[in-house]
């Protein structure tokens, strides 16, 4: 009797604990895209600005540099957003199937499709008669 409670209580910390990850993941994400966005809110001003020189906080610090740095800098943190996003996102669909197998429910359907690619699609629109 108290070792079923005690797998009942690790199988329950399990799932928990894995929820709890998928959670701080889809926080993550959200934060991830909210800083892309500043990103190109920061640089639509500067290509409306037209100046030689701009401010910029990095972090805590507030910097003078050239609105072209400025704006690769923006360039170059949106990529890397990008690419933290599609990170988590992908192991979020593993988690979450994880999860899932946790709580003895079949994965998600479709979960785990992924698009198709340009010559997929070309080769399909060839194969209806359309041209791109």
């Amino acid at each position: 009797m108290l070792n079923d409670q005690q797998r009942l209580l690790q199988h329950l910390q399990g799932v928990e604990k894995k929820a709890g990850e998928i959670l701080t993941d889809r926080q993550d994400v959200v934060a991830l895209d909210r800083r892309r966005n500043d990103d190109r809110v920061g640089m639509r001003a500067l290509q409306q600005q037209k100046c030689d020189k701009t401010w910029i906080t990095v972090g805590p610090l507030l910097l003078k540099m050239s609105s072209n740095e400025a704006e690769k800098l923006l360039i170059q943190d949106q990529k890397e957003c990008d690419i933290e996003i599609n990170k988590i996102r992908s192991n979020l669909k593993v988690k979450v199937n994880e999860l899932r197998d946790l709580e003895f429910n079949p994965p998600v359907p479709g979960l785990m499709l992924k698009p198709l690619s340009h010559k997929e699609m070309a080769a399909l629109n060839e194969g209806r008669g359309k041209n791109l």
